[in-house]
């Protein structure tokens, strides 16, 4: 039983790891169309996140099983809830990322190229190197690895949320008028939806790193 029990570990980690390098590649490409407005990119990395919920109701379905059949205990249980919340975690990732790549499409000629640059672009490679960290963890069991992988989430988290409060900064710096006011509001909601995508990251990396090393979880 422990063979089966550690086979159905290692598929439902695989599948996990297989959706969240989808969500890396998506927000991997929109860097690339941010740079020119590219809607074609833009169109490209939704495609990394397509179908995404029902993968990922396939993948609880498969925990939810494998908990009934094998009930673990202490790590392996930890880790099986923790995948379960990842999972919800993912999705919620790849619903800003889907939000964000349409909205974007729709903002974009509105947002100053100098924004995008200084910007929009800085926090969205701060977003992806959270997704990457967060997802690198998943292949690791070393509790000092595990740490020190959380620790690049943290920085890189933490610099999406400083930049976008810069973006916020930068604009209303621009002293919008009543009739620019909506314009300006619509772009930073887009813009946000790449900080939202951070936050989810850290909070995969949260839950993979009370997995491994135990503790407390910490909550985004």
């Amino acid at each position: 039983m422990l063979a089966n029990y550690q086979e159905k570990l290692e598929e439902i980690k695989s599948e996990i790891i297989t959706i969240g390098t989808g969500l890396l590649k998506a927000n991997e490409l929109i860097v690339e169309g941010l740079k020119e407005c590219d809607e074609k990119v833009f169109v490209d990395a939704k495609s990394y996140i397509k179908n995404v919920s029902n993968i990922i109701k396939d993948i609880d379905n498969n925990i939810i099983t494998t908990l009934a059949l094998h009930s673990p205990e202490a790590k392996d249980l930890r880790g099986m809830v923790s995948y379960l919340k990842i999972t919800n975690e993912l999705l919620r990732a790849s619903a800003n990322t889907r939000n964000f790549i349409k909205g974007f499409t729709e903002e974009c000629k509105n947002v100053d190229k100098k924004i995008i640059k200084d910007y929009a672009i800085p926090m969205q490679k701060s977003t992806v190197d959270a997704i990457k960290y967060s997802v690198d963890m998943l292949s690791i069991d070393c509790v000092d690895e595990t740490q020190e992988c959380f620790n690049k989430v943290v920085i890189a988290e933490n610099k999406t949320d400083d930049l976008y409060e810069m973006i916020e900064s930068e604009l209303f710096k621009q002293n919008p008028k009543d009739s620019d006011f909506n314009r300006f509001h619509k772009v930073l909601v887009v813009l946000r939806r790449s900080e939202k995508v951070a936050d989810r990251a850290m909070s995969i990396a949260s839950l993979l790193l009370y997995a491994n090393n135990g503790g407390e979880i910490h909550r985004v």
